[in-house]
């Protein structure tokens, strides 16, 4: 009995000094739970390519992107993702001695996917993770050019739509920023807007050009959002509120 009693302390001095391991199922389930997140960041709606897609994952911490398959998430099973997930495990329980573990998993990108989908483990594949370009930039909007060009009409004056849209021809603008000009109540709209993805806030400017003033600005970020209307020839001519 006595000897039995002694034996006690001396296994919990074991179990305190590091003898307690972690196990290969725990360093699974926390990089598994690394994978499910970046698989719930990289869920939505929006159509996107797989350079898109591998570019959003190789930027979430904790993620390497080693193999991206398919063409676009709306293009039949979508895109599947193959990521390395890393994540920390601790051994032993008095001085726990931190651990790295690594797994890969395929992350599924599609509008089918469920938003807590669990991600599958797989043999992680040869070769060091994949590199993306930064993102093409968005086209400037002139702002500064097309406040010095717009035509300043005094008061009492009278508003030419002609002439605002040369003012806009001499801008020179890149072909991808559309432009609208409408007419109404003796002043002069304009809206110059660059094609947005349909679910991030767009670019544009907007101009009205009235007897005794001409104006140009950006509507505010929650206006600018799809469906919202910021960005439109009409809020050019008649503004929308400013939101509190």
């Amino acid at each position: 009995m006595r000897r039995s009693l002694l034996l006690v302390p001396l296994l919990l001095f074991a179990v305190g000094w590091g003898v307690v391991q972690f196990s290969e199922d725990e360093g699974t389930a926390v990089t598994r739970e690394v994978a499910r997140k970046a698989g719930q960041r990289l869920s939505g709606q929006r159509p996107r390519t797989a350079q898109e897609v591998g570019r959003s994952a190789s930027l979430i911490d904790g993620v390497e992107v080693l193999r991206v398959t398919g063409t676009s998430t709306h293009d039949g099973d979508g895109i599947d993702v193959v990521v390395r997930t890393s994540g920390f495990v601790y051994e032993g329980l008095v001085f726990p001695e931190q651990h790295v573990v690594r797994h890969c998993f395929t992350v599924r990108v599609s509008p089918t996917s469920e938003w807590d989908e669990d991600p599958r483990e797989v043999d992680c594949p040869d070769g060091p993770a994949l590199a993306f370009p930064p993102p093409p930039e968005p086209p400037r909007l002139p702002y500064d050019e097309l406040r010095a060009k717009l035509p300043r009409v005094p008061e009492g004056g009278r508003v030419d739509e002609a002439e605002v849209r040369r003012a806009l021809a001499a801008l020179d603008m890149d072909p991808a920023i559309r432009t609208e000009v409408k007419a109404e109540g003796g002043r002069v709209g304009v809206l110059l807007l660059v094609p947005g993805n349909g679910f991030d806030a767009q670019d544009c400017l907007l101009a009205r050009v009235d007897p005794g003033a001409t104006e140009v600005w950006v509507p505010p970020r929650m206006h600018r959002m799809p469906g919202e209307g910021g960005c439109s020839v009409a809020n050019a001519l008649d503004p929308k509120p400013s939101p509190h």
